[in-house]
């Protein structure tokens, strides 16, 4: 399993913020990444064995919600489209 570079991560972002050109990163990227943050976790007792999988289905929930959304969100735009195309006309 690959480890995270939190270092590197940390220097881009900060570099990012500096030069005012912080990338657009979307839900699915958030979404990955602690996917993969849960993932490198080695749970020692039980306990942790079961919040990280409530942790990762409710991930996986989100991912589900935010994807619905999603294409709520590109219907919505095209009727928009449709409207001003109506209303130019």
């Amino acid at each position: 399993m690959s480890t995270i570079d939190f270092d590197s991560l940390t220097r881009k972002f900060l570099h990012n913020i500096t030069e005012g050109t912080l990338e657009e990163v979307g839900i699915h990227e958030y979404v990955q990444a602690l996917t993969e943050t849960l993932s490198s976790f080695k749970p020692r007792t039980l306990t942790e064995q079961r919040r990280i999988a409530v942790a990762k289905q409710q991930l996986k929930e989100i991912k589900r919600h935010a994807r619905k959304l999603q294409e709520r969100v590109a219907v919505l735009e095209e009727q928009i489209t449709l409207l001003e195309e109506d209303k130019e006309a």
